[in-house]
């Protein structure tokens, strides 16, 4: 993992947006992850989200990590897991 970029254990369900949200911080500087409920059932299948997470973020982080990498982050500091990139 680099270095620069780390994720605390703080991930929390966000009603508004059906998602796991996630912070991470690169080179100091705070950044939301996020994977919506329906993707984390695609990927990994039925259960609950917060589990379905749990249970897949190693892999999570890991992808979250190229993205940001790839600088795929949107104008409001958010980086989105999904299959359509």
């Amino acid at each position: 993992m680099n270095q620069a970029i780390q994720f605390p254990d703080r991930e929390e369900w966000d009603q508004a947006r059906l998602a796991i949200c996630f912070p991470v911080q690169v080179n100091g500087m705070g950044l939301m992850c996020a994977i919506s409920a329906d993707e984390l059932h695609d990927r990994f299948g039925e259960g609950e989200a917060m589990a379905l997470f749990s249970a897949n973020r190693w892999d999570l982080e890991e992808e979250a990590e190229q993205l940001i990498l790839n600088d795929e982050v949107d104008p409001q500091g958010w980086v989105w897991l999904s299959c359509a990139r």
